[in-house]
């Protein structure tokens, strides 16, 4: 099993979401992934429409045993993510 990662950008909102839907698409394509890391470490904003797409990959991954994991999140990003209270959903590394 391996883990796969998506190098989000330093604003994640609506207009990243063509690019967003072909990255993890592209990655539930594969075979043996376990593990999918939105990496955070470039986003500076995000808007409700990232925390929309977040949670509709988390529903994706879940019947395919496919834990979603937050990494380098800090600053504005963090403070938002952490008031929709995805550490609920998410874990953060």
């Amino acid at each position: 099993m391996s883990a796969e990662s998506i190098r989000l950008p330093s604003r994640f909102d609506y207009s990243y979401h063509r690019e967003f839907n072909a990255a993890y698409q592209a990655i539930l394509g594969k075979t043996g992934v376990s593990t999918l890391i939105l990496d955070f470490t470039a986003v500076e904003y995000l808007d409700s429409a990232a925390l929309g797409m977040m949670l509709l990959l988390q529903r994706r991954c879940s019947p395919l045993s496919i834990s979603v994991k937050v990494r380098s999140a800090r600053g504005t990003a963090k403070e938002i993510l952490a008031m929709a209270n995805m550490q609920n959903i998410f874990e953060f590394i």
